[in-house]
């Protein structure tokens, strides 16, 4: 990790980003300059360590988006969190290292068969005259790597493609599948404040329609294997191949939680899903 100096250790005291601690937490030591190799390493060091997950909401606390929140959450916590808390932690780590970033809104077109509001954030990062799409917080299908932004091209990810394609004055993030383009979200390029998605959060982790108010999810990407975890079903995502299996009960979905996730809870903790729910 790049070394601290007793200059630089005095500003992160002043600041409210710890940027020791996150860089620890994802297990990044390289280089800490604004160029696109160290925005690759970082988020798929980001993508790969801190989970995404939406257990709070079920044990009926609240999500809260400020920073130091964020901080003691995902870092210090050793938790993971939804789109809006894993994307407005990564901002505030591109924008401390010099990175020009926009946060945007998007609307989640995957797996949805009506019009849903706007309830995912992703960051567009401007950096060397090339400007990426990031985005750590879309769980199963979401990016191990920023994408390069511009219509129709398309960005290898391991076993993994993704595009960003241009549709009736929005832009669409697609996921190839079995040779075909799936539409993952819609967005525009109209930047937007941390405070424009307090509304979206509120909704996203209390309406009883929310997805996330009925249905638990733990899920963490590698370059081999993506682990999804919905209620009690595991799913193994390898790209080409996917395998499910059914926990047992309760205990064995903690155990999992730990082992697979690094979530510890303790003992006889139970989440307020919904087994009905898919």
């Amino acid at each position: 990790m790049k070394r601290m100096t007793a200059e630089t250790r005095g500003a992160l005291h002043a600041d409210p980003l710890d940027l020791e601690a996150y860089l620890g937490r994802i297990g990044y030591s390289g280089r800490l300059q604004p160029v696109p190799a160290v925005l690759e390493a970082i988020h798929l060091a980001h993508a790969t360590h801190i989970p995404f997950e939406n257990l709070d909401i079920l044990l009926k606390r609240p999500i809260r988006l400020d920073l130091a929140s964020l901080q003691a959450k995902l870092v210090t916590g050793g938790r993971g969190g939804y789109c809006f808390e894993q994307n407005l932690l990564l901002s505030a780590v591109l924008q401390r290292l010099g990175f020009s970033v926009t946060q945007l809104a998007a609307r989640v077109l995957y797996q949805s068969r009506r019009k849903l509001p706007r309830t995912h954030i992703l960051l567009r990062v401007d950096v060397d005259g090339a400007t990426w799409l990031a985005d750590v917080g879309f769980g199963l299908e979401g990016l191990l790597l920023p994408v390069p932004f511009g219509s129709g091209r398309e960005a290898r990810q391991f076993a993994w493609t993704y595009r960003a394609v241009e549709a009736d004055g929005e832009w669409i993030l697609q996921s190839l599948r079995n040779d075909s383009w799936m539409n993952l979200y819609s967005f525009t390029l109209e930047p937007c404040l941390a405070v424009d998605f307090e509304p979206a959060n509120h909704y996203t982790a209390t309406h009883p329609d929310s997805r996330f108010v009925r249905t638990l999810t733990a899920q963490l990407p590698t370059p081999e294997v993506r682990y999804l975890l919905r209620n009690r079903e595991l799913v193994l995502d390898r790209g080409v191949t996917v395998s499910r299996r059914v926990l047992a009960d309760d205990d064995e979905l903690l155990a999992v939680l730990a082992q697979t996730f690094g979530l510890r809870f303790p003992a006889g903790t139970r989440f307020g899903y919904r087994d009905d729910v898919s």
